[in-house]
């Protein structure tokens, strides 16, 4: 069984980090590209908020007993192979672990265009994640509460 008290810390953090995100409005793109500390704080904080969705994807797989994933685009896979988020957003699940990978191993090569454009236009898909992972974790929870 999934703990609880951890998914739903992970939950927190990630709903925090998306607060914060859109609480940065006077983050423009002139704003970003000339002040490094705006560009970095978007950067890190996208790349943290991507890391709890995956940290959070391994820890059900682990719970659960599912299959090890091959990578971080795979663990998306497991969680809609077993119904736990839809298949229909699984390429958006797939292009933020790919992100985060870009963020991570190719930073010389970070597009200023795609982190803003992730900060300005897709931060409801983190929510999106949220919700189908908040969902399966109350399904699931009744689900194991009427089986005793």
């Amino acid at each position: 069984m999934v703990d609880l008290q951890l998914a739903e810390r992970i939950l927190n953090d990630i709903r925090e980090n998306i607060r914060d995100l859109r609480s940065a409005d006077d983050i423009s793109w002139e704003v970003y590209m000339q002040d490094k500390r705006s560009r970095r704080f978007v950067e890190r904080t996208l790349h943290i908020t991507v890391e709890g969705m995956i940290d959070l994807a391994q820890h059900i797989i682990s719970d659960e007993k599912l299959r090890e994933p091959l990578n971080f685009r795979d663990a998306f896979l497991v969680l809609a192979e077993e119904g736990i988020i839809s298949r229909k957003n699984l390429p958006v699940y797939e292009k933020m672990a790919s992100f985060r990978n870009l963020i991570v191993h190719y930073y010389e090569k970070i597009d200023n265009e795609i982190v803003f454009g992730i900060f300005k236009r897709n931060l409801s898909d983190f929510e999106l994640f949220v919700n189908e992972i908040s969902r399966y974790l109350k399904d699931n929870t009744i689900a194991k509460q009427n089986k005793t």
